[in-house]
């Protein structure tokens, strides 16, 4: 989607505006979300919102078959895309911890990431060749049929419903609220949320951006752009093996405090060199430190919220997670007509490299916060 609204538009604005459209929902809908997931049977919910995913993927395929695709229907697909992202969330994490429990989350978590990054690895090969041979509406239309496959294996688990039996009849709306106040009055969970928060609106934009850079400042073609993709998907699945075969959640917050100075560092020589070839091994180091970012924080915040109230939590984790890039990708795809595709990025990674100095700084205080309990 990405690739081709720089294609009909060949706008950073309009890039930046499709990814705010994709991810912003989740802002909207992501708390009411979580709630309902801490109502209902998580998996019940899961295989409902598959259906919904489904139906964007192929009606996009089908939009772009009859060449009506423009970059109204790319907003309007990235917005159907969004909200049902939005839903699909918090009872996917939350199906997470309940199929593996505490004691194997965190290698879990890194598993997951590990396979979503395969995915991320393969998909931008085929896909690029899918568009560069017959165009973006066969990559869409294989999107949609691989999602089926999944849908498949949702039927096929088999586990304890997760619907809790309500101590109160508190309405939804309530129960959505006392979730943001228990989020943010566990000191652990807010700090993560916040180091969350910065990053993603700091650094993790640049991939959206990247069509842009790949076609403006490389010169390159979709296959370029593929190549990119693959080699952040290559660094982030090799971070998540390293965090799955480690084990445990001892010296998370360590963790994150370096990949933060990694990512910094590395965005900053990427828009400086503006060069292709020096963009490869980049992406990997980018791809893996993003991860290890995201994981050791998902598995601290998961591994210390309440079960009554992790639908909830990892709502916001998700309003964070993918809310913080939809503000980046708007303000960075906005500086960009101005200033740019390189400088925006450019700008956030010396953000990132205050909030780096900020988590060094208090260290400890955050160690004791994110690790104490364990």
């Amino acid at each position: 989607m990405g690739w081709l609204t720089w294609e009909i538009t060949h706008s950073g604005a309009w890039l930046g505006i499709v990814v705010f459209a994709d991810l912003f929902p989740t802002f909207i809908l992501g708390l009411f979300a979580g709630a309902l997931t801490d109502r209902t049977d998580a998996l019940k919910l899961l295989r409902a919102i598959q259906t919904f995913a489904i139906a964007q993927a192929m009606g996009l395929a089908v939009i772009t078959f009859a060449g009506s695709i423009n970059v109204t229907w790319l907003l309007f697909f990235a917005l159907f895309r969004g909200v049902v992202i939005a839903f699909n969330r918090p009872p996917r994490m939350t199906l997470v911890y309940n199929i593996v429990g505490r004691e194997a989350l965190s290698s879990a978590i890194a598993i997951n990431s590990m396979v979503f990054n395969s995915a991320r690895f393969i998909g931008p090969m085929l896909g690029g060749a899918l568009v560069a041979s017959l165009g973006a509406g066969w990559a869409f239309a294989f999107n949609g049929l691989s999602y089926f496959a999944f849908l498949v294996v949702l039927f096929m688990i088999d586990i304890t419903p997760t619907k809790r039996e309500l101590a109160k009849k508190a309405g939804i709306g309530a129960e959505t609220w006392e979730g943001v106040c228990y989020a943010f009055s566990n000191v652990g969970i807010a700090l993560a949320l916040v180091i969350l928060l910065l990053t993603s609106l700091f650094v993790r934009p640049f991939t959206e951006l990247l069509p842009g850079i790949t076609s403006a400042v490389f010169e390159r073609g979709v296959n370029g752009y593929s190549v990119l993709l693959a080699l952040h998907g290559i660094g982030a699945m090799a971070a998540g093996f390293w965090l799955a075969q480690r084990g445990g959640v001892r010296g998370f917050s360590n963790i994150i405090t370096w990949s933060l100075l990694a990512v910094s560092v590395s965005l900053i020589i990427f828009a400086i060199a503006g060069n292709f070839w020096v963009a490869l091994p980049i992406m990997v180091i980018t791809g893996g430190a993003i991860v290890v970012q995201g994981v050791a924080t998902q598995t601290l915040v998961q591994t210390t919220v309440a079960p009554e109230f992790r639908g909830r939590v990892m709502a916001s984790y998700g309003i964070v997670a993918r809310g913080g890039p939809a503000l980046g990708a708007l303000v960075m795809g906005g500086i960009s007509e101005y200033l740019g595709l390189s400088a925006p990025v450019a700008g956030g990674a010396v953000l990132c490299l205050f909030l780096w100095a900020w988590v060094v700084n208090r260290r400890r205080q955050i160690k004791e916060a994110l690790e104490g309990p364990f």
